[in-house]
């Protein structure tokens, strides 16, 4: 049963789910012939006349592109770490979230290092999640990538993962790095989210993998309502990591002769 069937509530409005959707995306282009040119690109669609997204999400090299493109605007520069295989060293980690934080990054995606955590091998990936949130301090906000696909449906071992990683320091859980066949599911979001709100801490959610339309979104922000409470995803604690989703959204938007943007949502958190 996909998301939409299972998350999604009898007579959702589509439009008004695109307008949540909007600010919280975290517009994202992660690709092995990425180039300034494409980035350049991908930032000039970061905003639009129905509101901009929180976040471009790229990699490290092209920080200084989308800093340039995206001043003034309130999009945040987010870049990722020890991606996509999460088996950098914890010092290779380490000194790769420096010198993106040194870049201008305002967020930095990191990937646990998921395999050793499926062997039950947790001391590797408290230390490098705990390193590099020392190293992003309080003014960068750390998200770590979890790679749920790997889990199965696991509950335990991705319950204990998430409660690793907000014990380590993570401002975000995020599902997946869309680079294995399985990115989010309504399984893992759940886990996920059931495991924030029983830390009691001020941690936000990412969903990413295989995210594309306004159905999708609004399961899933029907899923955080029913489980954080209504209008607990803002740009501080919830997003979707996606590259195509943006223009599904503007394209629902368009259809229904909508274009406003949403309420203002709470401004973003630094970490």
């Amino acid at each position: 049963m996909s998301i939409e069937e299972e998350s999604k509530p009898m007579g959702e409005d589509l439009a008004e789910a695109a307008r949540r959707a909007i600010p919280l995306v975290d517009l994202t282009s992660l690709n092995d012939d990425d180039s300034d040119e494409k980035i350049a690109k991908l930032c000039a669609q970061a905003v639009t006349p129905s509101g901009s997204v929180a976040a471009v999400c790229i990699y490290g090299r092209f920080i200084p592109i989308a800093k340039g493109r995206l001043g003034g605007t309130g999009v945040r520069v987010a870049a990722v770490a020890n991606f996509p295989a999460g088996t950098a060293s914890v010092q290779d980690t380490a000194d790769e979230v420096r010198s993106l934080v040194a870049a201008g990054a305002d967020e930095v995606d990191v990937v646990l290092p998921y395999r050793e955590l499926l062997a039950g091998k947790e001391s590797h990936a408290r230390e490098l999640l705990a390193t590099c949130r020392l190293v992003c301090g309080t003014g960068v906000t750390l998200k770590a990538i979890l790679e749920t696909g790997a889990f199965g449906e696991d509950d335990d071992r991705l319950a204990a993962a998430a409660e690793l990683a907000i014990g380590s320091g993570a401002d975000f859980l995020k599902t997946s790095t869309g680079k294995i066949s399985v990115g989010a599911t309504s399984f893992a979001a759940t886990c996920l989210l059931e495991a924030i709100r029983s830390s009691g801490r001020e941690v936000g959610f990412k969903a990413s993998g295989g995210i594309r339309d306004t159905s999708q979104a609004a399961a899933y922000l029907s899923l955080a309502d029913r489980i954080m409470g209504p209008w607990w995803a803002t740009p501080a604690t919830f997003r979707f990591g996606a590259s195509s989703l943006l223009g599904n959204l503007l394209a629902c938007l368009k259809a229904n002769g909508a274009r406003r943007p949403p309420v203002a949502a709470t401004a973003l958190r630094n970490g």
